[in-house]
């Protein structure tokens, strides 16, 4: 059943590839991967596979890959993805040897890709459960492990219509898991090789933290420094049509708006919701190179008097977030938020919308008094205004999310040591 469902998904992949572009890029990865594996591999070299579902996974798995390859240098890597959203981003990162879309998971994909391959470890980033690689992977005696990996009671491998494929868990040689229920759920179907080490993205958070970019165009719009800053990072417009009224009668903050979406409509309707606040656009203002020092300044002049700053690019949210005294991390009156780790590692409060319940870090948040969840404009002013007369309740949040990141880090390490020979 499970590959007549993988051939009929690859007939719809091969269908819709023809009407959009991000399952086109996929489709054609996918079917390249075989010649990028045959021009790639060394047949004499040593490898470990790492497979990240997309980006957010290749973020939890990357503390894991670059301490494997400071640790034993001769192992080459072979990272792949599912997702073009991971493979596009990343696909020249330097932690990895080769990296490749993963061919979809045929029984004669499997084997082809594995006999390339020879990998000696394999790890399967949280979610990921391709049933033919994995079991191949067994036969041919390879040590698999499932990290960060996190289980929950409406997943298939818990109810009675998902007793065989469940089976597919039983080829992992280990788990890794986050929290104590994955462990349960685990051993209420006869799984105990299991270990809570909790999430790698605290490791990954705290090397982003230590690796982070001064930027100079935002510290020239603080030049002039404003009694609070207010970082919002990864809005969509339901989250901004709440802080943005806020900031509409508060002139005494600064705001920096980091938006998911970096279109120009979404960024002209951003303009608009700012109303008289004078806005300004990240890449809009003018940088100057000293060819002495090789730094970039801003000049004051082409900041003054503004009072928010948009940022119309992206890979600066984690750098930004050093310079807010309050953070709000989007996502949470749609899908889910974001990572909401890139702001609390820097020790200041942080605020999110509701869908945030399977999100194991907000929980943890909002027990340890440094998130706070908001259900709408009245809830955000409560807890901005809280801020506003009582400072020392958004220090001690601020303090308590910054502890909270630090306590929990740790996973690669233990991970590592268990897998790697001493």
């Amino acid at each position: 059943m499970y590959n007549l469902i993988i051939y009929l998904y690859l007939l719809g992949v091969a269908i819709y590839s023809l009407f959009n572009e991000k399952v086109r890029k996929m489709w054609r990865g996918e079917r390249n991967a075989f010649q990028v594996l045959r021009d790639k591999v060394d047949p004499e070299a040593r490898y470990v596979w790492f497979h990240a579902a997309s980006l957010g996974e290749f973020e939890q798995g990357r503390p894991l890959m670059e301490e494997l390859r400071r640790q034993h240098p001769e192992l080459k890597i072979l990272l792949t993805f599912f997702s073009p959203s991971g493979y596009e981003v990343r696909k020249n990162y330097e932690g990895a040897d080769i990296i490749c879309y993963l061919p979809l998971d045929t029984i004669r994909n499997a084997r082809r890709f594995l006999r390339l391959i020879r990998p000696e470890m394999a790890f399967f980033i949280k979610y990921e459960f391709w049933y033919n690689y994995l079991h191949i992977l067994k036969h041919r005696g390879v040590p698999t492990y499932s990290v960060s990996s996190i289980f929950r009671e409406g997943q298939v491998f818990f109810r009675w219509y998902g007793r065989q494929y469940s089976r597919v868990l039983k080829c992992f040689t280990h788990f890794y898991v986050q929290n104590e229920k994955s462990q349960e759920l685990l051993a209420s179907i006869g799984l105990t090789n299991v270990t809570i080490v909790g999430d790698t993205r605290f490791d990954r958070v705290l090397q982003i933290k230590k690796a982070a970019k001064v930027l100079p165009v935002v510290e020239t719009f603080l030049n002039e420094k404003p009694k609070r800053v207010f970082v919002a990072g990864s809005s969509w417009p339901p989250d901004e049509e709440i802080f943005i009224r806020y900031f509409r009668e508060h002139p005494e903050w600064k705001l920096i708006i980091a938006p998911h979406v970096i279109g120009e409509d979404h960024l002209q309707q951003i303009e608009k919701l700012l109303g008289e606040r004078k806005a300004l656009r990240y890449t809009r203002v003018t940088p100057t190179t000293s060819s002495v020092l090789k730094t970039i300044e801003a000049p004051a002049g082409a900041v003054g008097g503004a009072s928010a700053l948009i940022v119309d690019c992206f890979g600066l949210l984690s750098s930004i977030y050093r310079y807010a005294d309050v953070t709000y991390v989007g996502g949470g009156f749609g899908v889910g938020i974001h990572n909401v780790l890139e702001a609390a590692v820097w020790g200041k409060p942080v605020i999110f919308g509701p869908n945030n319940q399977k999100f194991q870090e907000a929980q943890g948040l909002k027990a340890c008094g440094g998130g706070q969840e908001i259900g709408g404009y009245e809830d955000f002013c409560r807890v901005m205004d809280n801020f506003e007369h009582n400072p020392q309740a958004m220090i001690d949040a601020g303090c308590q999310a910054g502890t909270f990141v630090v306590s929990l880090a740790g996973a690669t390490e233990r991970i590592l040591a268990d897998v790697l020979p001493h």
